[in-house]
């Protein structure tokens, strides 16, 4: 689930699951200069035709804007008779009701955006292409380099329905300034809950409004939270059947029970409670808040759109290690668009999100346009790529990268989001709104309410 600027959606964007999406114009230029229908065959460079492209950045990201069209003529140079046609939605780009409409109507573009966990809307509406016999190293050189888990989101049945852009995995967010403020080391984060605990307990102790540890528990996002909590203690959401909910245990009764002690016992959390995506941002990043489970994006958007400071910020793995919830973003391909066209397709996603030194990982481009550079997202290369990656994005660093080691050098395996996500955290929500609003909550009560409803709505996939 992720959110806001890129996500509120729910940031930069996390909470809603789904795509951006605008509709055709009817584009039907199936391209011409004699191309094959052989997947292996290369794509001609004489081939003449128009892809229409999801998310182009509007008017009002100018420097976004800037790089998209630097980044089309740059392609022209090689492909001068492909025109890329970008469509761009006014106003918020990932709006899940206008994603579902345009699945049923067929009207996605060429090159269509979407998250991870879309893929099975799009298989279920016959929207996206089965692209693997046109993703190879000689079109994707950089290919064995990307995350296994990254590709096999993509994936179903073992056929692979896009190419990723971004992804994340969630970890740790603190305040460095309330860190040092209540004697704590802020370069080594808290790596288990009972240290979160006590992390909160010092950081709330320095009075004036401020809550140790915030957390979720509207607008599905409590839920979605509870779901990264488990995966970190090593436990699940829904079982490996996907029929039945495995959160009522031992472990989702120590969450449910800790984020009780927190916010009644030790009173580290803060009155205000009922909180979604966008305010524990607004807390951490005006020093009301010491830290709360985030992805990296997060720290962007706080600078970006709230005035905070890069410098304020630092991350450290999700407490428990085990696992960690992770997403992302990617481009899938319509179904029944010509092969040429779907190999020209390929050629713009390789060139725009998964070449080193081009593109987006263009770093000294990023940072002479002003856009940060140095949150630990993309994060999806492996091997010689990462080093080189890694390497390019610290020499343009616009912000201390060394806030983010802790996070970088222990890496957590990435875990996708149960079936049914979005109604499952529904269900949830329930049970962190009622133990942060309730002193007398029953952690168990709870428990077992919810696993009903999530059984329910399991059976009827």
């Amino acid at each position: 689930m992720r959110s806001a600027t890129t996500v509120l959606v729910t940031a930069l964007a996390l909470t809603v699951l789904a795509a951006c999406g605008t509709s055709s114009s009817g584009d039907n230029d199936e391209g011409s200069g004699g191309g094959s229908s052989d997947p292996s065959a290369p794509l001609d460079p004489k081939a003449r035709l128009t892809l229409t492209i999801d998310c182009m950045p509007s008017p009002a990201k100018a420097a976004e804007l800037k790089e998209w069209n630097e980044d089309v003529k740059a392609f022209n140079k090689a492909y001068p008779n492909i025109k890329i046609q970008g469509r761009s939605t006014p106003g918020q780009c990932l709006e899940p009701p206008r994603f579902t409409a345009m699945l049923k109507a067929k009207s996605q573009p060429d090159v269509f955006y979407t998250y991870f966990t879309d893929l099975q809307q799009v298989l279920d509406n016959a929207g996206a292409e089965d692209i693997s016999a046109y993703v190879t190293p000689k079109t994707v050189p950089a290919l064995a380099d990307i995350d296994a888990d990254v590709m096999n989101s993509l994936k179903h049945d073992g056929k692979l329905y896009g190419l990723p852009t971004s992804n994340y995995t969630m970890g740790l967010l603190v305040n460095r300034k309330l860190f040092q403020q209540a004697g704590l080391n802020p370069d080594n984060p808290p790596t288990t809950w009972a240290e979160v605990r006590t992390a909160a307990r010092a950081i709330a102790g320095l009075g004036k409004g401020i809550a140790g540890y915030g957390e979720y528990s509207a607008g599905n996002t409590g839920g979605w939270h509870f779901t990264a909590t488990m995966y970190g203690l090593g436990g699940e959401v829904v079982d490996a059947s996907g029929k039945k909910a495995a959160f009522n245990d031992d472990l989702g009764r120590q969450i449910v029970q800790n984020l009780h002690a927190m916010r009644w016992d030790d009173d580290s959390m803060g009155k205000t409670q009922l909180l979604k995506w966008g305010d524990l941002q607004k807390q951490i990043a005006s020093d009301k808040l010491g830290m709360f489970l985030a992805a990296p994006d997060d720290i962007a958007y706080m600078v970006q759109q709230l005035g905070a400071t890069y410098e304020n910020f630092g991350m450290g793995p999700i407490p428990g290690h085990k696992n960690t919830l992770f997403g992302g973003n990617n481009y899938m391909i319509k179904k029944g668009i010509s092969p040429d066209k779907i190999k020209a397709a390929v050629a713009w996603l390789n060139f725009k999100n998964l070449t080193l030194g081009k593109g987006q990982f263009d770093w000294a481009r990023t940072k002479a346009d002003g856009l940060p550079v140095g949150v630990p997202q993309p994060n999806f290369w492996l091997g010689a790529s990462k080093t080189r990656d890694d390497a390019a994005r610290a020499a343009s660093a616009t912000m201390p990268v060394q806030n983010f080691k802790a996070f970088m050098d222990n890496p957590v395996k990435g875990k996708a989001e149960p079936p049914k996500a979005q109604e499952i955290y529904k269900v949830l929500d329930n049970v962190m709104s009622a133990v942060l609003t309730n002193e007398k909550a029953d952690a168990g009560r709870l428990l077992t309410t919810a696993e009903t409803q999530v059984n329910q709505i399991l059976a009827n996939q």
